[in-house]
């Protein structure tokens, strides 16, 4: 455990001796701030949940920017074969970068409270809808830095890593529109496996436990997918 949290501790360094850190959260905020400047402008309603579309979306080219370089930075330095000959095991390397990258995911959307926060000088705010909204922000996430964080383990060039994971983000994103449009009668089985399509029920204010436990399952799986892809590496 102490090995992993030192890991941890050494990529959020990493990060924040990154440029391509302060791009991504200075695109996050001013896109965002655009868009939360449109809708209220536009709707002048006291209401969260328009913003949360707008978070998502930008999330698709944000996160693949921030976990980019996880592991491919280390194949093109060089550094990942004493990583991986290091005594952290493979899980404690890939946990303590995946929850680097987390943390970071979380100060984005501890920033983002900064909207409701101006919104509620207005009028009063749902706050059951308003936290489980962030709730589902927070695990959306965290599943496509899972996502990324695989993605980083194919590709020692960081750009690849990152269309790739832009991918397969954009491919599970995508899971909930096939299902209605190309698939209306036998892909009702793909929007189970959509990362948008289990933010809704939390962004009515309704916590349906299996959409954690979905989030919480996804996660699990792309984390023994990186394992296992840096595994392969190892042995070869």
């Amino acid at each position: 455990m102490r090995r992993l949290w030192a890991i941890c501790r050494k990529e959020l360094q990493l990060y924040f001796f990154s440029p391509t850190v302060y791009v991504a959260f200075a695109f996050y905020f001013l896109v965002s701030g655009f868009f939360f400047s449109m809708d209220f402008l536009g709707n002048q309603t006291v209401d969260v949940r328009p913003l949360f579309s707008n978070f998502m979306v930008i999330y698709l080219f944000v996160i693949p920017l921030l976990t980019m370089r996880l592991v491919s930075d280390e194949m093109r330095q060089g550094t990942d074969e004493l990583l991986l000959t290091s005594p952290a095991s493979l899980t404690e390397i890939v946990v303590g970068k995946y929850l680097a990258a987390v943390i970071l995911q979380f100060l984005l959307v501890v920033g983002a409270l900064i909207y409701p926060f101006i919104l509620s000088r207005f009028g009063a705010l749902d706050l059951p809808v308003m936290w489980l909204s962030f709730l589902s922000l927070f695990l959306l996430g965290a599943a496509m830095m899972a996502v990324g964080l695989f993605a980083s383990t194919l590709s020692a060039h960081q750009m690849v890593a990152g269309i790739a994971g832009f991918a397969m983000i954009l491919i599970l994103w995508m899971l909930e529109w096939l299902s209605g449009s190309i698939l209306p009668k036998g892909g009702e089985w793909l929007q189970l496996f959509s990362i948008s399509a289990r933010t809704v029920n939390l962004q009515k204010g309704l916590l349906d436990w299996s959409d954690i436990i979905f989030y919480v399952s996804f996660i699990v799986v792309f984390v023994v997918l990186s394992i296992q892809a840096l595994e392969r590496k190892r042995l070869r």
